[in-house]
């Protein structure tokens, strides 16, 4: 089990932290605009967690990654093979918000295509469009959440860490 923690900052900024199962803890500060975006980005890596059985962002956290090892230089190492699935998701459902559109199922086959091919990884099984759409309610619950958070409260959510069904 992993707990996060997202702050809603009176300036408009958040905090974002996770509490480990073995009690350690990890958070990073986010301000000006990226403090207006990550809350939405976090938790919909929370929605996809939630729908689909992945070793996403959450769950490697989990595994003892701080969030500073998430990018250049990639202290850890790479980003985990299937880790990928779960970004990628959550890029396309980021896209999706940022531009006020629903993609249809083919243009989510696509955009998950291109970014396996380029990055030479082998396709993983896709999620369906019922299961992209169970992510999005999902997402969409996280959201009322956090857009009804009093500033300077805090949402805290639990995810499930451990072992994962196979895929």
């Amino acid at each position: 089990m992993i707990t996060i923690r997202i702050k809603k900052m009176t300036d408009g900024s958040a905090a974002l932290s996770c509490v480990r199962a073995d009690g350690s803890v990890t958070w990073q500060r986010q301000e000006g605009r990226q403090g207006r975006f990550f809350p939405f980005h976090d938790l919909t890596h929370v929605a996809v967690e939630t729908v689909l059985p992945l070793r996403g962002f959450y769950r490697i956290v989990a595994e003892g990654w701080e969030l500073t090892d998430f990018g250049k230089p990639w202290p850890k190492g790479p980003l985990p093979e299937e880790a990928h699935l779960a970004e990628v998701i959550v890029g396309f459902l980021d896209t999706e918000r940022g531009a006020g559109i629903q993609w249809s199922p083919a243009d989510w086959k696509d955009a998950a295509t291109s970014y396996f091919r380029q990055r030479k990884l082998a396709l993983p099984t896709l999620p369906t469009e019922a299961e992209l759409q169970r992510i999005r309610q999902e997402r969409s619950r996280l959201f009322a959440l956090w857009t009804a958070l009093p500033a300077g409260e805090t949402l805290q959510l639990k995810l499930e860490a451990g072992p994962l069904p196979s895929v």
